[in-house]
């Protein structure tokens, strides 16, 4: 892998995940923002439960609603709000789907047309972080994917 995702635990509570992506910030952030772009990365493949459902309103004090699953299926909802939006720089927004839910704040780094991605994930206990381990395991597989969407982006443009 030319362009490895690189996964931390900085403490017993908070992860931090950082990859280059070969987009400016402006376009990697509208992937992460748009609805119709987060429904053909974000979902890790390998599970095979696609994102059937993307409903985001991506303003500060705004709310997202993610659900995975098959059509006819049960599907599992992910839901928060946003925090805190910084076009084409920051994001930060609530996991509410439980009691131990993050608080997940992605950082956008533009350098010369390259994007320094950092996702910070801070959980409200140890036993919170080791829960959500799922995540931090497929995150790699998502920013693969992610790395795929903007290339193509980027031959559309």
């Amino acid at each position: 892998m030319t362009n490895p995702t690189t996964i931390e635990r900085t403490s017993e509570r908070e992860l931090v995940v950082t990859r280059i992506f070969d987009a400016p910030a402006r376009i990697v952030f509208e992937a992460w923002t748009k609805p119709e772009l987060m429904k053909r990365w974000w979902a890790p493949r390998s599970l095979g439960v696609p994102l059937r459902s993307c409903e985001m309103d991506v303003r500060t004090g705004g709310s997202y609603r993610l659900e995975f699953g098959h059509e006819g299926a049960e599907s599992m909802a992910f839901v928060g709000r946003y925090l805190e939006v910084v076009p084409a720089s920051r994001l930060v927004w609530t996991n509410e789907e439980g009691e131990d839910g993050a608080v997940t704040t992605v950082t956008f780094e533009d350098r010369d047309g390259v994007t320094l991605l950092t996702v910070h994930e801070l959980y409200p206990s140890k036993e919170a972080l080791e829960a959500g381990h799922g995540a931090e395991e497929g995150m790699p597989e998502q920013f693969e994917q992610l790395d795929q969407l903007l290339a193509a982006m980027g031959a559309d443009a």
